[in-house]
């Protein structure tokens, strides 16, 4: 029998960066046969994450390469450290160069222990970083 996957995005997004990456990869995923269920972190109660095959965390990065508090305290909330987690995230190289850009991202994959490795936008994925995210998601369903 076949059994339809289901995907969850959970972003936090203030400028609307991560969020337009949340937005494409969701149809990424719609297209590729996933039913796809968005969370905004800080809007509503926690989702059950253990009902998701896989489970999509957005972030940007703050201060000097920080986690902002929101996902901080979205993963307390959560409870527990998922294991089929992938991670995404926009950022500025103008704030710290490349040594802190999306510094968020590479804190939560080692967080998560992600067996993928994350995203990193530079702000927006419009143009050619569309194809980036388009590639990485690929990544991550072949082999996440």
């Amino acid at each position: 029998m076949f059994k339809l996957m289901k995907a969850i995005i959970c972003y936090l997004s203030y400028s609307g960066n991560t969020e337009e990456i949340a937005e494409l990869i969701k149809r990424r995923l719609v297209e590729s046969g996933y039913l796809v269920d968005m969370y905004m972190i800080g809007f509503g109660p926690v989702p059950d994450l253990s009902i998701y095959d896989k489970i999509f965390l957005g972030t940007f990065t703050w201060d000097k390469g920080s986690t902002p508090d929101e996902m901080k305290e979205f993963a307390l909330e959560v409870g527990y450290k998922p294991d089929n987690v992938y991670v995404f995230g926009s950022g500025d190289t103008q704030f710290g160069g490349d040594d802190l850009f999306c510094g968020a991202v590479d804190k939560l994959v080692k967080f998560y222990n992600c067996c993928y490795g994350g995203l990193k936008i530079e702000q927006s994925p419009r143009g050619s970083q569309e194809k980036i995210v388009t590639k990485w998601l690929e990544g991550v369903l072949e082999n996440g």
